[in-house]
């Protein structure tokens, strides 16, 4: 499985991050990147968060790694939506993507990817550091849980696009 990040979005959606990210953009991005490291460690899933080079990134579409995780910066003029489109569209069934952006989420979903809201991902994270590889215990989990009451009947099977999004976060 890829987890495909839209990087400003999550950081912006983050407390934490934005407060990484009120030192310096530098210092939140840094911080996104450690934190997606310490998850790839635990889950062992390739990872790519794309941030925005639009205004004022070089020419070429800029790559590198950090900790495990691919770093993608989008090329002058084009932006990480772009970008993430693109990996979505390779990717299909293979890729999650991590972003609030309505518009974005539905041309990934469009493309046959799943996509999942920052703010889902953030409790995943932190569930994710939460629980420890010393630790066997799990967190309360009707705390974290979008089940509602159980629903019986074919008018009341979810949805294609319910059922996508639920694999995905048993994925991650």
């Amino acid at each position: 499985m890829h987890i495909i990040v839209d990087g400003y979005n999550l950081i912006r959606r983050s407390e934490g991050l934005r407060r990484a990210e009120r030192q310096s953009l530098e210092a939140g991005r840094k911080e996104l990147v450690r934190r997606l490291s310490l998850y790839k460690k635990m889950k062992h899933n390739r990872i790519t968060v794309v941030f925005d080079g639009w205004e004022g990134g070089q020419f070429l579409e800029e790559r590198d790694r950090e900790g495990g995780v691919a770093v993608i910066y989008s090329r002058r003029g084009e932006k990480a939506d772009e970008v993430i489109k693109r990996l979505a569209a390779k990717e299909k069934k293979d890729a999650i993507i991590i972003t609030s952006d309505r518009g974005l989420a539905d041309a990934v979903i469009r493309a046959g990817s799943t996509a999942v809201s920052s703010d889902e991902f953030e409790n995943i994270l932190a569930r994710a550091s939460w629980i420890s590889p010393e630790r066997n215990d799990e967190p309360d989990s009707k705390i974290y849980s979008r089940d509602g009451t159980k629903k019986k009947g074919p008018s009341r099977r979810l949805s294609k696009k319910e059922k996508a999004y639920r694999s995905g976060i048993k994925k991650l």
